[in-house]
């Protein structure tokens, strides 16, 4: 099954799978490696998510505060 999310520049796919992946790393939670979420909790899957937003906003903060500088 696939995700309804568009990303609006599909070059940067790998690039949140990377961060998936370092994310979950970080927190201690294994990614199936099948892609099937369907063992997890959504806990585990929602720390991951939300680990993952915080460090976004994080990055779009520092690039534009480096904009106004």
């Amino acid at each position: 099954m696939s995700s309804s999310n568009t990303l609006v520049v599909p070059q940067a796919n790998a690039a949140l799978d990377q961060l998936k992946y370092e994310v979950a790393q970080e927190l201690g939670i294994a990614i199936p490696q099948d892609g099937y979420y369907g063992n997890m909790t959504s806990r585990e899957t929602g720390s991951i998510g939300g680990s993952i937003t915080r460090r976004l906003v994080q990055i779009a903060e520092q690039s534009l505060a480096g904009q106004f500088k």
